[in-house]
């Protein structure tokens, strides 16, 4: 599996004060997405699913793609749609006023063929700037994107460059001959969205957290880079994976509510934060969390949800 990849930082600059909520992801998320339909959209009354323009549409294919009825790949056919081929991630302190002239970064990662839409990205947060965010639609200069240091578009040359297209690279077979008992330590930083057996868990046994992280990375790659499935022995992925166990957690619920301008309603979004230790044989898994720590993992990773980190391997 190779899984294209850029990471990028956003930075802006409040005209007027900004009010923002304690997790801003869902409110960059959410005026984005307005903003990039109203730019890209040429038939803007039509419903995505009966537009005939869908398959060529750009709007459609970062927001509204949904897999094909013959789609077989991990039961996909059961889901409406598949993974979004970017993540925001919001600034992660807990302030909510920004003066004016006081520089926000976030970043955005956006994955495979979506990478040739990041001129599009670009405009259209500059267009979310003369918009308004937050409340009270405070405005916003879009200054300048980063990517490792180097500058791809600053406000005043407007001229974009290209970005240095990453990998993450994941073996098709695994390795689980030696059996080396270590631990490995996560900072679950934004809320983790998982569920099994249809309920979100908020005890995240480290087969459930593989289990997850594997539907997405074959999901994005399938989607949206390599049009393959990945050819991993799942079974045997998961049954080693349920021979590590947690060694220590202080893994909490966290509630919150967004409310979505397109569905008219309030959403509860809460998800599971906090440290967890887990112990067993984790270098095999080792690849797989590296790429989960990158990309998140769980629902919503649109939002920002999902993020963790790896703060401690030992032994």
């Amino acid at each position: 599996m190779r899984i294209q990849y850029i990471k990028t930082n956003f930075v802006i600059e409040p005209i007027h004060e900004l009010n923002l909520p304690y997790f801003k992801g869902s409110t960059f998320r959410g005026v984005f997405g307005n903003a990039f339909r109203k730019v890209v959209c040429t038939l803007k009354r039509m419903d995505c699913h009966e537009c005939i323009l869908k398959s060529s549409c750009i709007y459609a294919y970062v927001f509204e793609t949904s897999p094909s009825g013959e789609t077989a790949i991990l039961n996909m056919h059961k889901y409406k749609s598949i993974p979004h081929p970017f993540v925001i991630e919001p600034p992660l302190h807990n302030g909510r006023i920004y003066r004016a002239g006081e520089e926000i970064t976030f970043s955005l990662i956006i994955i495979g063929k979506a990478i040739d839409y990041l001129p599009y990205f670009i405009y259209t947060f500059d267009v979310c700037g003369e918009v308004g965010i937050g409340r009270g639609r405070g405005k916003f200069i879009l200054k300048r994107v980063e990517q490792d240091n180097k500058i791809l578009y600053d406000n005043k040359k407007k001229h974009i460059l290209p970005p240095e297209k990453k990998f993450i690279e994941i073996k098709e077979v695994f390795d689980f001959s030696n059996n080396d008992v270590s631990s490995i330590e996560l900072e679950l930083l934004t809320p983790v969205r998982i569920k099994h057996e249809r309920k979100l868990v908020s005890n995240i046994d480290f087969y459930i957290l593989m289990k997850n992280i594997m539907l997405r990375l074959n999901l994005l790659n399938f989607f949206h880079c390599e049009g393959v499935e990945a050819g991993w022995d799942h079974r045997q992925i998961l049954e080693k994976a349920k021979e590590v166990k947690v060694k220590e957690s202080n893994l909490r619920w966290f509630d919150w509510q967004r409310y979505s301008s397109r569905q008219d309603t309030k959403m509860s979004l809460g998800g599971v934060i906090g440290k967890v230790i887990y112990y067993g044989n984790i270098k095999p898994f080792l690849p797989l969390l590296e790429a989960g720590e990158l990309l998140h993992v769980g629902k919503n990773t649109s939002f920002g949800l999902g993020k963790y980190e790896i703060i401690n391997r030992y032994g």
